[in-house]
């Protein structure tokens, strides 16, 4: 069975600050060693379940955060943006689970590190359906697509009890428990790591054995993103098909999860251009 791993940094053991997770701050460089760790210990317990072949995709940011001379060598790497698929760039039916690591809980969750949805300085809330989307929910939709089922999900306790409520029996590991948006308690970090291989080995051989199924929301989909003030909302709007429902409200009828993704992605972009 192949594996595909999706990696991002907001839910990793230790981090609770934007310091942390971007490029100008103070301790990233601790942050990406803790995330490059992370993502070594589900590489490892998806090959010790007997994993074909593993792809991990960086999903933070930039998405080049990860430490390729420090990644498991038995693994290849998506890294850099821009993707079209954003963080669950390269998934295809040839994988038989995917596995999100170092998750956070969506925007407008309470006590969840970092919450946010994609772009936090342009998306206040973001619903499909008319129930609140993560990126746990948007990457999953994107994997059920394609019949492939999410086998685990790591991070806080918040993104952890979002995703058991999403997905169902999937399994977790919660490495922090948040407090508030900006402090968590924390398992020390080789003991996250410790249990996300453990769990990445139970996750895979449950995926072999055929115990998840691929997150399916019923189509068509219908999003729906609050932005964060009108002007974002003004240059989201230049894409077709987009319809303005109030002053920082749009929608979108999509067929599938694979565009809805492209929309929403394309949203951000333009609505980023607005930021001063």
């Amino acid at each position: 069975m192949q594996v595909y791993i999706s990696v991002d940094m907001e839910g990793v053991a230790g981090v609770v600050h934007v310091d942390q997770t971007r490029r100008t701050g103070h301790d990233y460089a601790q942050a990406r060693k803790w995330m490059t760790a992370e993502a070594n210990a589900a590489i490892a317990g998806a090959f010790d379940a007997g994993a074909t072949a593993v792809l991990v995709n960086d999903s933070h940011g930039d998405m080049r955060n990860l430490l390729l001379d420090e990644l498991d060598v038995r693994a290849e790497v998506i890294s850099g943006s821009l993707k079209p698929q954003a963080m669950v760039q390269g998934i295809s039916p040839e994988f038989g689970v995917a596995l999100f690591v170092g998750y956070h809980a969506g925007a407008r969750s309470r006590a969840g590190i970092l919450d946010h949805t994609y772009y936090g300085a342009v998306v206040a809330r973001c619903r499909v359906g008319g129930r609140d989307f993560s990126e746990t929910a948007l990457n999953a939709a994107v994997c059920g697509m394609l019949g492939i089922p999410v086998g685990l999900v790591t991070g806080d306790s918040t993104t952890c009890a979002q995703a058991r409520e999403l997905l169902g029996d999937v399994e977790t590991v919660e490495v922090k428990d948040a407090i508030t948006r900006y402090a968590a308690r924390h398992l020390a970090p080789a003991k996250a790591r410790e249990r996300i291989r453990e769990a990445a080995t139970r996750a895979v051989r449950r995926a072999r054995q055929g115990d998840f199924k691929p997150f399916l929301p019923q189509a068509p989909l219908e999003l729906e993103v609050e932005f964060a003030n009108s002007a974002c909302a003004d240059a989201a709007e230049l894409v077709p098909g987009s319809r303005r429902q109030d002053g920082v409200t749009l929608g979108y009828t999509a067929p599938d999860a694979g565009l809805l993704l492209r929309v929403f992605r394309a949203w951000i972009l333009l609505a980023s251009t607005t930021l001063t």
